[in-house]
């Protein structure tokens, strides 16, 4: 029987052999790894937090003769790669040696809270040591850190106790990875922290004989029951600590057979830890990716990213590698198969020369060429079907080949999306030279970049010109020290990572606080698909105010997306600051955050209330998630009185009309005041007033035209589309659907334009009269594209599924849907094309339909 420590962990006779060369276990506090976050001249940095399995921090391996490290050895037998029995028992030994550091981190940040609690209660007397503030700063987050570690640990401990090959434990490792945004907050504060920490004690003696002496408790059965340590060594460990996790989860993974339930999980958990390591490596410790020049010059990189450049009037993916003196712009060699991957330097500006295009340059900026957007849809239309015909095949023997020609397929349309997609301009110029513009889809990311390279031209830098050997040094270094290694496309996945969310994603932005001087504030929302992130929706502008109330719900489309960002932003209502570029976006951003969409948090049917901070600044918000297979029912109303979710020949046969009064008021108020408006119909109205007008249409409110004039013109777009969306059969019939879907696919013009009339003609009056008239209206806010934006294509985007998707009972007839990806890609693409046929053809006559006459093309 293995003796136990105090929290029950196995002793292992030869786990402390294994991992002291990985050091995990946390209780040293001397040596390269625990040098407080200083840089070599003793001056405070933010420790820089490796990601790669092979650049700990804390890596303390031997080194061989050639000075890279050896990797230590287990004992004979338990090898990676040995039988599943074997397998297991690595497992578990990576495990208790993890739980065995977990137990003296735990004990590590009760050592800090200690003496906070004391601190903070007599902060109010008549003899403070620090301030309430002060208190709050020091400590931030150490508390939220202390309880998801202990209940991460008291989780585990039971599993390695009675481990067995049953036991799971990747939930508990994806529930601490999804944690993260925690340590996020306490990074951006960990600086001040320290500072603040520094100047109290150099003010306050009592507290800094409380700093300098802080006691740390060991297991209970070692013989030094305590250790000594500083407030600054511990206030270390939650950086440190992140990247420890990282490794554990690298070594899980290789001794988790690919069939095991926690292997997809522990995989899912690994990946999160990398992406928040990514986005937080910003100042780096220059011991672990400084390059060495020729002239012996230390050169760091702080960031790299894929972008699309406008070069030569065509887009070009490229690698852009921001380090604390320059910018280098890279592309990848094309290499014969086997050969090692190189970048090559495409050109390089000097941080001290590189400034940012004013607006009023922008008219010697390349033209932008921009896809139409319905070709960008039907292009993710086109993937999403391909998605599942990949699915479909793994599941067939023998169809590897297939599977590999599919997916090489896919990763030509991701490539081909990923470069069209970007429209946001980021320009930057060489003082001495020429213009750069990339084009990227988020303005998240392009105030990322922005704010880096401001950041670091703050310091003293001097302009630096590279020979030719030193740019090749450093471009060839490029390939070791990039964080991000592959473009975002699909097929660049493992298959067992998460596929992301499909549906809807309700979203409301209750409220924001710690601006600290009035202004006109919005926010904007954006969501990862297919690879990038893009704006979705955007709150009111709540002006001349440090406290905005917005209050405001928005339903925005998933297409496997995980994240949610929320952009807070200055508006700016001087007119000479606008650009003629429709895609600059001028408005300053006050901050910006993001989260993960854990399916787990928001699946639930109530809503989850979350905050995100940012530079100070708090936005409340709540969000809940509805799956597309849910979102796609059609519900029949269990009230026959109203018009939402009630049959349309019942609404005009009550209103004796012929169309129904809501579609000819929403179409009227829309032609009146919204035909000019960019995005009409595809941006999203706010939820609440879209369900105000819901409610008034179905009440028959007396005031329903005042609310129409008052109301944004968005929602009441919004609140046209919910009506066709909540019809218990489609506007264009269950029963003629599959008839559409035959017509639509004919090859012959004068067969097509036959069958499809003759559908027409099929349509009960109602449906027919409505459906015309929501024809002509299409037809004729397109012919205004060139201000709004909206194509026949884009229209036909937006309407063609909510008008033809059959209901739940019709749609799963005959099929076997296998995920909501399917259900989401399955006959969209039909859909679209048989409203954009009508959209396109010359002027259909009600009275022309009914008379009992076979069409045909003339142009046959």
């Amino acid at each position: 029987m293995e003796p136990l420590s105090a929290r029950g962990l196995p002793r292992l006779s030869w786990i402390d052999t294994l991992y002291s060369n990985f050091n995990y276990n946390t209780d040293g506090y001397e040596g390269d790894g625990a040098e407080d976050g200083k840089s070599q001249d003793g001056s405070e940095t933010l420790p820089y937090i490796d990601e790669s399995p092979t650049m700990s921090p804390q890596l303390c391996a031997p080194q061989g003769p050639d000075g890279g490290l050896v990797s230590p050895t287990p004992p004979e037998g338990l090898l990676p790669g040995g039988d599943i029995e074997k397998g297991l028992e690595m497992k578990k030994l990576v495990l208790s040696g993890f739980l065995a550091s977990e137990e003296i981190y735990i004990n590590q940040l009760e050592a800090l809270l200690l003496p906070m609690r004391p601190l903070k209660a007599t902060a109010t007397t008549s003899q403070p040591v620090l301030t309430i503030q002060q208190v709050e700063t020091i400590f931030y987050k150490i508390q939220d850190i202390s309880d998801i570690h202990k209940e991460f640990y008291d989780a585990l401990l039971p599993n390695i106790q009675q481990w067995d090959e049953k036991v799971t434990v990747g939930h508990l490792f994806q529930k601490l990875a999804s944690q993260l945004g925690v340590y996020k907050a306490f990074v951006d504060n960990y600086k001040v922290a320290l500072e603040t920490a520094e100047k109290c004690s150099n003010a306050n003696s009592q507290f800094q004989n409380i700093s300098e002496n802080l006691k740390v408790k060991g297991p209970k059965d070692s013989k030094d029951c305590t250790t000594t340590v500083s407030m600054e060594t511990l206030l270390y460990k939650p950086i440190d600590r992140v990247t420890r996790s990282t490794l554990v989860l690298h070594d899980l993974l290789k001794h988790t057979p690919k069939d095991h339930p926690d292997f997809p999980l522990l995989q899912d958990a690994l990946r999160i830890s990398q992406n928040f390591l990514s986005s937080i490596n910003e100042e780096i410790d220059p011991r672990r990716t400084a390059v060495t020049t020729p002239k012996g010059e230390a050169r760091q990189l702080v960031k790299d990213g894929f972008l699309v450049e406008v070069s030569e009037s065509s887009r070009k993916v490229r690698h852009l590698f921001l380090f604390t003196d320059l910018l280098l712009c890279a592309k990848m060699k094309k290499t014969a198969v086997g050969r090692h991957q190189q970048y090559e330097c495409k050109w390089y500006i000097p941080l001290a020369d590189l400034t940012f295009q004013t607006l009023d340059e922008s008219d010697s900026c390349p033209s932008i060429h921009v896809i139409p957007e319905h070709e960008i849809e039907e292009m993710k239309i086109k993937i999403s079907l391909l998605k599942s015909e990949i699915q479909k095949e793994k599941k067939t023997p023998k169809s590897q080949n297939r599977v590999d020609r599919l997916r090489k397929k896919m990763n030509e349309q991701e490539s081909w999306l990923l470069l069209q997609s970007p429209t946001i301009p980021f320009r930057i110029h060489n003082k001495h030279g020429k213009s750069y513009l990339f084009l990227l889809s988020s303005d998240y990311e392009r105030s990322e970049w922005r704010e880096s390279i401001q950041k670091l031209q703050k310091k003293d830098l001097q302009a630096c010109l590279l020979s030719s050997v030193e740019l090749q040094v450093l471009t060839s270094s490029c390939f070791k020290l990039r964080t991000v290694h592959n473009i975002p496309l699909t097929s660049n996945k493992d298959d067992e990572e998460s596929p992301g969310l499909y549906g809807f994603l309700h979203v409301i932005v209750h409220s924001a606080k710690g601006f600290k001087d009035s202004a006109n504030l919005y926010c904007t929302l954006e969501v990862d698909s297919y690879g990038y992130f893009v704006s979705k929706a955007k709150t009111r502008v709540f002006r001349d105010t440090a406290e905005p109330q917005w209050n405001e719900e928005f339903e925005i489309e998933l297409e496997g997306s995980q994240y949610l960002r929320i952009l807070c932003y200055e508006k700016c209502y001087d007119k000479s600051m606008l650009n003629k570029d429709d895609n600059e976006i001028v408005d300053k951003i006050m901050g910006k955050g993001q989260v993960q969409l854990d399916p787990q948090t928001v699946q639930s049917k109530n809503w989850h209330m979350d905050v995100i901070e940012m530079n100070g600044i708090k936005v409340e918000f709540s969000m809940k998630f509805t799956s597309r297979d849910l979102s796609l029912k059609r519900t029949p109303s269990k009230k026959q009185s109203g018009v939402f979710g009630v049959k349309i020949n019942v609404v005009t046969k009550r209103e004796r009309s012929k169309v129904p009064y809501i579609v000819r008021q929403c179409i009227e108020e829309v032609e009146k005041r919204g035909i000019d408006e960019v995005g009409i119909y595809r941006i999203s109205g706010v939820a609440t007033d879209i369900q105000a007008l819901k409610t008034a249409f179905d009440t028959n409110t007396k005031d329903i035209l005042v609310m129409l004039s008052d109301m944004d013109i968005n929602a009441i777009a919004g609140t046209l589309k919910l009506y066709f969306r909540e019809l218990p059969e489609p506007l264009l019939t269950d029963r003629l659907y599959p008839a559409f879907m035959e017509g639509i696919a004919l090859s012959d013009p004068a067969a097509k334009e036959n069958c499809m009339m003759h559908l027409l003609r099929s349509l009960p009056d109602p449906n027919l009269m409505t459906f015309l008239t929501l024809l002509e209206h299409l037809k004729r806010v397109a012919e205004k594209e060139p201000i709004n934006k909206m194509s026949l294509h884009n229209l036909a985007t937006v309407f063609g599924p909510t008008l033809l998707r059959p209901s739940e009972s019709e749609s799963t007839k005959g099929q076997h849907i296998t995920s909501a990806s399917d259900i989401w890609s399955h006959d969209v693409m039909a859909q679209v094309q048989v409203l954009l046929y009508y959209l396109q053809h010359p002027p259909i006559s009600f009275a022309e339909l009914k008379r009992n006459t076979l069409y045909f093309s003339t142009d046959v």
